[in-house]
């Protein structure tokens, strides 16, 4: 599994579809479609160019939500909130093959994820960030590592935890020391797409340390 995720952002059409092929053309090779608050007839479309897209570049396309929409593009897979579609309704109807990934804001809600079986957990925020309304607690780094102690006092297996909100090429380092397997980045790709080569090689080069 990659361990960048691009969470697509723009307040219209025009410009997620602009950003999504920024993003590609700069090496991304995973996008999780999330336009909140958009039209669903615009939103389908989205997903549908997102999709052709990613299969271009030979890139995973999973859609922020909406499930029924995943299914009805083929897209790669699916995330879901904590207030959305269950794991396992999402699972049912997306089947085995599918990725489906699942948010988290505290260590019940990961044992919660890990017992769903989904394929890996969005973990967040690590900082306070524009991009999300009804914001979660803040974790920072001492949530994290917080919430990883407490699944290896359990003797637990982590789970594939990505980073979310707010995350910057400077943290990945300390993220993954903690334990932390991949983050999904918004603002700091939408800026500057070609800042994407630096995460890969960071993701990488502290992977194989």
């Amino acid at each position: 599994m990659e361990k960048l995720q691009y969470i697509s952002q723009g307040l219209t059409i025009e410009d997620q579809e602009l950003n999504i092929r920024k993003a590609l053309d700069n090496g991304i090779q995973w996008i999780q479609v999330r336009w909140k608050n958009a039209p669903e007839n615009k939103f389908i479309q989205l997903c549908e160019t997102s999709k052709e897209l990613c299969s271009k570049y030979q890139a995973a396309c999973i859609i922020n939500d909406h499930v029924h929409i995943a299914k009805e593009i083929d897209a790669d897979g699916v995330h879901v909130g904590l207030q959305d579609m269950s794991i396992d309704a999402a699972r049912f109807i997306l089947g085995e093959e599918k990725i489906i990934g699942g948010t988290a804001n505290t260590f019940q809600d990961v044992l919660q994820r890990m017992a769903e079986s989904c394929d890996y957990i969005g973990l967040g925020p690590l900082r306070f960030t524009q991009t999300k309304e009804k914001l979660s607690p803040v974790l920072g780094f001492k949530g994290y590592q917080k919430i990883i102690q407490e699944l290896q006092a359990k003797s637990l297996e982590t789970p594939k935890i990505f980073a979310i909100g707010g995350v910057v090429l400077n943290d990945i380092e300390l993220l993954q020391q903690i334990g932390i397997y991949g983050v999904a980045v918004s603002g700091q790709i939408t800026d500057k797409p070609c800042i994407i080569s630096d995460f890969k090689t960071a993701l990488q080069y502290t992977y194989e340390q």
